[in-house]
């Protein structure tokens, strides 16, 4: 009996420090303050965008591996060979986005969910697509005890979500070799893409917005390093 009150004690030492990890502590927090003040420093002006990414707990959508790092202006692995973006790079794609409250935004790659919850705390009604099941449904798992509610899709994100559409902006989170035509016909008139183009020797971060039914600007932001957008799905 003494031996299975040891096991016990030991298990239940294991639950609460799974639990600890989980938590959104004051630590925790302190450490979001320190990364939103080296953003800003960086260039990031946005206050909105700031804020969001002060409320997002970065923590608890990262591999506990690399939980110590959270907060530490670098992307790191998640599951299915992707990763959880530097927290500058998903400042200056929101940044560029400029996302109001209530606007339909279109998310390609939802990953990890962080960019996702990101969105969502700026008031965004988030559809995003994941052509990896695994992070599909991982995503989910993260998000939902969070109180995050986007609409999930699992499915191709060179074809978008046509039935959805149009959306006010759309934010592509993989490099594209071309902007997919589709995802410009799906762009409200007034709308904006954010999508990083070009392949492994290099890539620039793309700003379109939508002038007229025919009309588009684009503009460039800076060199970035993204995983390729693939086609279709991923078992």
């Amino acid at each position: 009996m003494a031996k299975k009150n040891v096991i016990y004690v030991q298990e239940y030492k294991l639950y609460l420090n799974s639990q600890k990890i989980r938590m959104d502590s004051f630590r925790h927090k302190g450490l979001r303050e320190k990364l939103i003040k080296d953003l800003r420093e960086k260039g990031i002006h946005n206050e909105d965008v700031l804020d969001a990414m002060s409320r997002v707990p970065r923590h608890l959508f990262m591999d506990s591996s690399f939980i110590n790092f959270s907060y530490t202006d670098k992307a790191f692995p998640i599951s299915s060979g992707q990763t959880i973006s530097q927290p500058y790079t998903v400042a200056v794609q929101t940044q560029l986005l400029e996302v109001q409250r209530h606007q339909k935004v279109l998310e390609l790659g939802t990953g990890s969910g962080y960019q996702t919850a990101v969105l969502l705390e700026l008031g965004a009604r988030v559809y995003t697509i994941e052509r990896q099941r695994q992070l599909f449904l991982d995503a989910q798992k993260t998000l939902m005890p969070l109180n995050y509610k986007p609409v999930y899709f699992y499915g191709d994100g060179y074809e978008g979500v046509p039935s959805y559409a149009p959306f006010d902006k759309i934010l592509v989170t993989a490099a594209a070799p071309e902007i997919p035509r589709k995802l410009l016909d799906q762009l409200a008139i007034g709308g904006v893409l954010v999508i990083p183009e070009g392949d492994e020797a290099g890539q620039k971060m793309i700003r379109i917005e939508r002038k007229s039914e025919k009309d588009y600007q684009k503009t460039e932001h800076g060199h970035f390093s993204f995983v390729p957008l693939l086609r279709g799905k991923n078992n």
